[in-house]
């Protein structure tokens, strides 16, 4: 691991290079030094990139499924061997601290150890005919070139979705990172270069310019994006009507404490689902509603374990529990819902604000907000930050009415030991994802994605390589009878 920032330049064709519209900057936000350079790339350089994995995708396209997972495992030992260096560049441009990026990358791994296994279990079927003499066969084929749009939150894991579900099934890609985290993705490109064939994962930085023009390219036939609501919104607008797409865009996640809940258990839940990564994660909870019965336990219970928690510079103590916030914008959110929530009567029982003994880095104490209102920022919006909502119910239908009443559903959670309320909420919650008794609403082998504002398409599981998949319906006249 090195302090030096890291120089990042576009990959494509197997090899780098420099873009054609200038540089980014990017700092590390707990410090302000300079992490990494990367280049602003041109509607040019992404177009070259495009063409690579268009050429490259005649020929990987036929590549025998055991080569493609041949291939995918020796990217995933590739990578292995380089999990501090990519971790080391994650805490620095992101802000996490060393232990967790270690834990995404090592994640990243596994994501393409389980891909290369899926590649071999692509199957098609036949259908029988009316009349004699006929065979329907229905194979799956690579979609094409496709394009995968990467966030900050997490640069290394959220690429690995993309890349090993793309790859697995035969497609090619390019990929454009978040520019907030560059260096992380060229420690990545590096490991591509020592393994993959030319043009089959490709790189190219830059802005949200950068990333319209990749999605907009004609060539492109899928775009993977996970992102804010904003950004998917552009992108729908952005790509022309016969691109295949996929986003995973976030949203306002809930958690109900009921009655009848392990309310130590449920603490321990909430504490790492809502400050785990500063609260930066799109299954973070950002709101919580706890039955009366329980409500001032949970609450004086969730407030120490806030208080508790470490929060450092993630370089500096690699086994912090928070580190700093990424961006200004999210950092300025989460002050702005906190001052809001003030302001509507609602008390401030954890944290509260930045930490000024941390400055100039974007340090938040994780922050409790008991007694919100429903109308508070925090309670309707997604704060993306270390900052959670708590407010009280008594009745069941009330709150599942709440939790689904505002926009997106991407993930819920769920605390209670009564069997008919667990199925009950299971059924009720309009989420893709809903955990009960836990806070791990995703898993690498079970599909993950969105309902309503949150985007469609999925990622994880056999799913997330079907989806860079299409059919192809042949009818063969044999003539047998």
């Amino acid at each position: 691991m090195t302090n030096t920032p890291i120089t990042c330049r576009n990959f494509y064709a197997g090899t780098w290079h420099d873009g054609s519209g200038g540089v980014i900057d990017r700092a590390n936000p707990a410090t302000g030094e300079l992490a990494a350079v990367a280049p602003r790339s041109t509607a040019d350089d992404v177009d070259a990139a495009v063409k690579s994995a268009v050429e490259a995708f005649r020929t990987w396209r036929k590549t025998r499924p055991a080569e493609r997972a041949k291939y995918l495992h020796q990217l995933a030992d590739e990578c292995a061997q380089r999990v501090d260096d990519m971790a080391s560049a994650i805490t620095r441009e992101q802000g996490k601290p060393l232990n967790e990026a270690r834990g995404e990358v090592q994640k990243f791994v596994t994501a393409l150890h389980y891909y290369a296994e899926e590649a071999t279990r692509v199957f098609g079927r036949t259908i029988p005919n009316d009349a004699g003499g006929f065979l329907s066969i229905v194979e799956k084929e690579p979609i094409g070139p496709v394009a995968g749009i990467a966030p900050w939150n997490y640069p290394i894991e959220l690429i690995g979705w993309k890349l090993a579900g793309a790859t697995a099934a035969g497609c090619t890609i390019v990929i454009k990172p978040s520019e907030h985290t560059p260096g992380c993705a060229q420690v990545l490109s590096e490991c591509v270069a020592a393994v993959l064939p030319a043009g089959v994962v490709n790189f190219v930085y830059g802005d949200g310019s950068t990333g319209q023009a990749l999605v907009a390219h004609p060539a492109i036939a899928k775009v993977g994006f996970t992102g804010s609501v904003a950004t998917g919104q552009s992108i729908m607008r952005s790509v022309t009507g016969i691109t295949a797409l996929s986003l995973e865009l976030g949203g306002s996640c809930p958690m109900i404490v009921t009655k009848h809940a392990d309310v130590e258990a449920a603490v321990k839940g909430a504490t790492r689902r809502s400050f785990r990564n500063a609260g930066q994660i799109c299954i973070a909870i950002n709101r919580i509603y706890a039955h009366r019965d329980v409500y001032d336990e949970f609450v004086n219970g969730l407030a120490a374990a806030a208080d508790a928690l470490v929060v450092a510079d993630g370089i500096k103590d690699p086994a912090a529990d928070v580190g700093s916030m990424t961006i200004d914008e999210t950092f300025q959110r989460t002050l702005d819902h906190i001052a809001d929530a003030r302001e509507r009567g609602a008390s401030v029982v954890a944290g509260g604000g930045r930490i000024e003994d941390l400055s100039p880095g974007l340090f938040v104490r994780p922050t409790v907000v008991a007694d919100a209102p429903d109308d508070s920022l925090v309670m309707r919006e997604e704060t993306f930050g270390p900052l959670v909502g708590v407010a009280p119910y008594t009745d069941l239908d009330d709150v599942v009415a709440r939790a689904n009443g505002v926009p997106g559903g991407l993930a819920s959670y769920v605390y209670t030991q009564d069997t008919r309320e667990t199925f009950a909420l299971a059924s009720e919650l309009d989420f893709g994802n809903v955990a009960i008794n836990n806070v791990d609403a995703g898993i690498i082998n079970a599909p993950y994605g969105g309902r309503r504002e949150s985007g469609f398409g999925y990622e994880h599981g056999p799913e997330g390589l079907e989806s860079y998949l299409h059919l192809k319906h042949i009818r063969l006249h044999h003539g047998a009878r």
